[in-house]
C-alpha cells in the first residue's frame, strides 16, 4: 500500500483566536468605511457618554462621600451598596448571556463553516465562548468604569485598585458567560426543533421568578427603616450579613471593600478565579457531550402558527377606522408581528413581574411617623418620577428601539411601495407609544395613590410623565432607526447594539434635565405651601416650560432625523 502523502494526512488546526478573526476583520472594515456623517455621530457618542459617566459618578461620589463621613455604619453601607449594585450586574450579565449564546454558539452565519472545517471542539467552545463575553459584557464594563473609579477616589484607592478591578472583572465576566450559555445548550437540547422562541421565552418566565424571588430575599426596605429595629446592633449586624454569600457578586464586593480599607480579602479573589475556572471546564464538558446534538437540532426548521384574526378585526372596526385604510393596515401589521413573534410577546411576563415588584417597593417607603415632614412626603414622589422614567426607558429600548431593525430585508419592499416613510414611522411610533403611555400612567398613578401626595404634585407627576413618554419614545424610534440592526441573528440583541446605549444614556440625560428643571418649581411650591408664603408663579412657568419645550423636542428631533434616514435607504 503506497504512503500517504504528509499533506493530506495532517488536517489544519487553527488557533482560537483564528477563529475569531474574520469577526475582527469585518469590525474593522466597518469602523474604517467612510461613511458619511460618520463624525457627527461619534461626537454625539463622546459627549453624551461623557454626561452619562459624569451623572454615574456625580451621584455616586456623592453619595460615598457622605457615607465615609458616618462613623461605624458608613463604610458598611457603602459596602451594601457595592453588593446590591453588583448582584445587579450579575444578574443582567446572566440573561444577555443566554440571549447572546443563542446566537453565537447555534445562529451564528459562520457556524455552518466551523462545525463541519477540522477544528478542535475545545478551541471552537473558547472562540464561541470569548465572543459571548464581549457582546454580552460590554455595556457593563462601560457602567463598571465611573462606578469603581468614585469609589476608588472616595476612599483613596491608589494606583494598584484599577488593576485589583480589572482582575476581579474577567472571572465576573466569565462566570455568567458559562452558565448562560450552559443553560442555552441545555435548552436547545430539550426543544425538538428550532424553537428559539419558545426558548426566550422560557427564559423570560425563569428571570421573572428569579427577580421576584430576589427582590423579597433581599428586602431592601429594611436598610430604609433603621428605626424597624429593636437595636442599632441589630442594624449593623443586617449590614454586615452578605446580600448574596454563594454569588461572585459578592466576592467581588468583600475584594473590592476589603483592598480599599488597607485589608486586602485574597481569598474572595481566590474564589472568584477557581469558580471560573472551574465553571470553564464543567461547561467545555458539557459543549462536548450535547453540542452537536443541540446545534443538528437547531438548523431544523422553526414551526409557525398564524392564528385567526378576529380580535384584530374587532380593534380595526372599533378604534382604527377613523385613521383610513394605510394608516389602519399598517398599524394592524405592527401589532400582528408583535404577537406573531414569541420572543417580543414572552417579554410582557418579565415586564408585568417588574412592574409590580416596583410598585411594591413603592409601598413600603418609610414616608409616615416621627420626622416625616409635608415637605419630604411630597419630594419623594417627585424624586419616583426619575425612577419610572428609567423603567419607561428600559421598555422603550426593549420594545420600540428595534421597530425598523425587525423590518430586516423586508424594508426594500417598503421603501419600493408608493407609501411614504413618514406613514411607517409613525405607526411605528403610535403603536408603541399608546401602550408605554397606559402604563406610565398606570404607575404614577397608583403610586401617588399609595403615598397619599398633594393635588399639586399629582398633577406634575402625571403631565411630566406623560411629556417623558413621548420623549422617550421619540428617542427610541430616531435612534433605533438611526442606528439600525438590519442583519441581526437574535431580536433581543437589538437593544444591546451601539446605538442601545447611546440612547439609553440620552434617554438617562434627558431624565434628568426634566427633574433638575422642574425640581425649582416644585421646591417653591412646597416651600410656599409649608411655610404659608406665596409662590414665584414667573420661576413655575420657566422651569416647568423648559421642562415641556426639551421633551417636545426630544420627540420631533430624533423622528426628524429617523425620517431623513429612512428616506435615504435606496428603494
Amino acid at each position: 500500500m503506497p504512503d500517504l502523502d504528509p499533506s493530506f494526512a495532517v488536517l489544519p488546526d487553527p488557533p482560537m483566536l483564528h477563529l475569531l478573526l474574520p469577526k475582527w476583520l469585518t469590525a474593522r472594515a466597518r469602523s474604517a468605511q467612510g461613511e458619511k456623517g460618520r463624525g457627527v455621530r461619534f461626537a454625539i457618542l463622546g459627549f453624551v457618554g461623557f454626561l452619562f459617566w459624569a451623572f454615574i459618578f456625580g451621584v455616586l461620589y456623592r453619595l460615598l462621600t457622605y457615607f465615609r463621613g458616618v462613623e461605624e455604619i458608613g463604610q458598611l453601607l457603602a459596602g451594601k451598596l457595592l453588593g446590591l449594585i453588583l448582584l445587579g450586574f450579575t444578574s443582567i450579565l446572566l440573561l444577555s448571556n443566554v440571549i447572546t449564546a443563542l446566537s453565537s454558539f447555534f445562529l451564528a452565519k459562520d457556524l455552518d463553516m466551523l462545525v463541519a472545517a477540522p477544528v478542535d471542539w475545545l478551541r471552537l467552545y473558547g472562540a464561541k465562548l470569548l465572543e459571548t463575553v464581549l457582546a454580552s459584557s460590554w455595556m457593563v464594563l462601560i457602567v463598571s468604569v465611573p462606578m469603581f473609579t468614585a469609589y476608588g477616589l472616595v476612599y483613596d484607592g491608589g494606583l494598584g485598585f484599577p488593576f485589583l478591578v480589572l482582575a476581579m472583572l474577567i472571572p465576573l465576566f466569565i462566570i455568567p458567560a458559562v452558565v448562560g450559555s450552559a443553560v442555552t445548550l441545555t435548552l436547545v437540547n430539550i426543544f425538538p426543533a428550532r424553537r428559539t422562541r419558545d426558548i426566550l421565552s422560557v427564559v423570560a418566565v425563569l428571570t421573572a421568578g428569579g427577580i421576584v424571588l430576589l427582590f423579597r430575599l433581599i428586602r431592601p426596605e429594611r436598610l430604609a427603616r433603621p428605626e424597624g429595629f429593636r437595636s442599632l446592633i441589630d442594624f449593623i449586624s443586617v449590614l454586615r450579613t452578605p446580600t448574596s454569600p454563594l454569588l461572585p457578586s459578592e466576592w467581588v464586593q468583600k475584594s473590592t471593600m476589603g483592598f480599599l480599607n488597607g485589608e486586602p480579602d485574597w481569598l474572595s479573589l481566590y474564589l472568584l478565579w477557581t469558580t471560573a475556572a472551574a465553571a470553564a471546564v464543567l461547561g467545555a464538558l458539557l459543549h462536548r457531550r450535547l453540542y452537536l446534538d443541540g446545534f443538528s437540532k437547531a438548523q431544523e426548521s422553526a414551526q409557525k402558527f398564524v392564528k385567526g384574526g378576529g380580535m384584530m378585526a374587532w380593534l380595526s372596526d372599533t378604534f382604527l377606522s377613523p385613521f383610513g385604510t394605510l394608516k389602519r393596515e399598517l398599524i394592524l401589521k405592527e401589532l400582528r408581528v408583535f404577537f406573531r413573534d414569541t420572543t417580543q410577546w414572552s417579554q410582557l411576563i418579565l415586564l408585568a413581574v417588574l412592574v409590580v415588584v416596583y410598585v411594591f417597593n413603592i409601598k413600603y417607603l418609610p414616608l409616615r411617623g416621627e420626622g416625616i415632614t409635608f415637605f419630604l412626603v411630597n419630594v419623594v414622589p417627585f424624586l419616583n418620577l426619575v425612577l419610572a422614567g428609567f423603567v419607561l426607558a428600559s421598555i422603550a429600548a426593549r420594545f420600540i428601539f428595534p421597530a425598523v431593525s425587525l423590518e430586516g430585508r423586508t424594508l426594500w419592499l417598503l421603501r419600493s411601495s408608493p407609501m411614504q416613510v413618514r406613514d411607517l414611522l409613525w405607526a411605528k411610533f403610535w403603536v408603541g407609544t399608546t401602550p408605554l403611555l397606559v402604563l406610565a400612567l398606570a404607575i404614577v398613578g397608583v403610586t401617588n395613590y399609595m403615598l397619599q401626595v398633594s393635588m399639586f404634585m399629582f398633577f406634575v407627576s402625571v403631565a411630566s410623565i406623560t411629556l417623558l413618554t413621548f420623549a422617550l419614545s421619540g428617542l427610541a424610534i430616531g435612534f433605533g432607526t438611526i442606528f439600525p440592526q438590519f442583519e441581526t441573528e437574535n431580536a433581543a440583541q437589538i437593544p444591546t447594539s451601539f446605538g442601545g446605549l447611546l440612547y439609553m444614556m440620552m434617554s438617562v440625560v434627558v431624565i434628568g434635565c426634566v427633574v433638575i428643571l422642574e425640581a425649582r418649581p416644585v421646591y417653591v411650591y412646597l416651600s410656599a405651601k409649608a411655610f404659608g408664603t406665596v409662590a414665584d408663579s414667573s420661576e413655575m412657568v420657566i422651569g416647568f416650560g423648559a421642562a415641556a419645550l426639551l421633551c417636545v423636542a426630544a420627540t420631533i428631533v430624533p423622528i426628524r432625523m429617523a425620517l431623513t434616514r429612512l428616506e435615504a435607504v435606496e428603494r
